[in-house]
């Protein structure tokens, strides 16, 4: 799997994900975007279909997904209205892209996205695109036949609206084994192993205890944290 990020869009600080995703057919890629941190995914899934067997296997929480996107080697009637039968591993997809809470994208104009060099063999829809259901993307991306030149599969494409104004280049942040960084966990445990958790006695209870510890780990955190610029070498604290 190869992936080019556009250098225009570099101060996104887009980074390979390998230690929570890790397969040599599928790439998981985080990028920062209005102070947060959001992923897409792009899967080539073998015809025994390793790539969706591994993501049903692997337990994971993962939010924020904004795309998921490949050549997933299924053909189904549902995208494919040439073909006439249900593959089982339909399901396994669209459990998967119900994890990440995304649906399947129709394309503006229905084309093939695989075209074969014989007249034996029908051509096929096999890469798809999976978006949040409620932006204003779902079922607004494209098919490129021109675009194909001599590759046997059209690519796809999608305009994610990305708000350039708020991309950040600083961030708080605390430097590893840093006396700040001892600071900080040292009033992080002494604020936890304080808390009394005597009074929680119903759900509201829990909400109010919660929201303390929350407030508290921000304050402690703005108090040792400092303001550094973002590079391509930065690392989530």
């Amino acid at each position: 799997m190869i992936v080019y990020i556009n250098t225009c869009i570099s101060s996104l600080q887009f980074s390979l994900q390998n230690d929570i995703l890790n397969h040599r057919n599928l790439s998981y890629i985080s990028f920062f975007n209005q102070r947060s941190i959001s992923f897409l995914i792009n899967i080539y899934s073998d015809l025994s279909q390793s790539a969706l067997k591994y993501l049903k296997d692997t337990e994971v929480n993962i939010n924020n997904v904004l795309i998921m996107t490949g050549d997933f080697n299924i053909r189904n009637s549902f995208w494919d209205p040439d073909f006439l039968y249900h593959s089982i591993h339909r399901n396994i997809l669209f459990e998967i892209a119900n994890s990440f809470q995304l649906e399947l994208s129709k394309p503006t104009e229905s084309f093939p996205t695989r075209y074969l060099d014989n007249d034996q063999d029908s051509n096929s829809v096999l890469d798809l695109i999976f978006l949040w259901p409620f932006s204003s993307e779902f079922n607004n991306h494209h098919i490129h036949l021109d675009w194909r030149l001599t590759s046997n599969h059209a690519p796809i494409s999608v305009d994610i609206l990305i708000f350039d104004k708020y991309i950040s280049t600083k961030r708080q942040s605390l430097i590893k084994n840093s006396d700040e960084e001892n600071h900080f966990l040292e009033k992080l445990v002494y604020f936890i192993k304080r808390l009394d958790i005597s009074s929680i006695y119903s759900i509201e209870s829990l909400k109010n205890i919660i929201q303390m510890l929350a407030i508290n780990i921000e304050n402690i955190w703005l108090k040792y944290s400092k303001m550094v610029n973002i590079t391509k070498h930065s690392k989530v604290w």
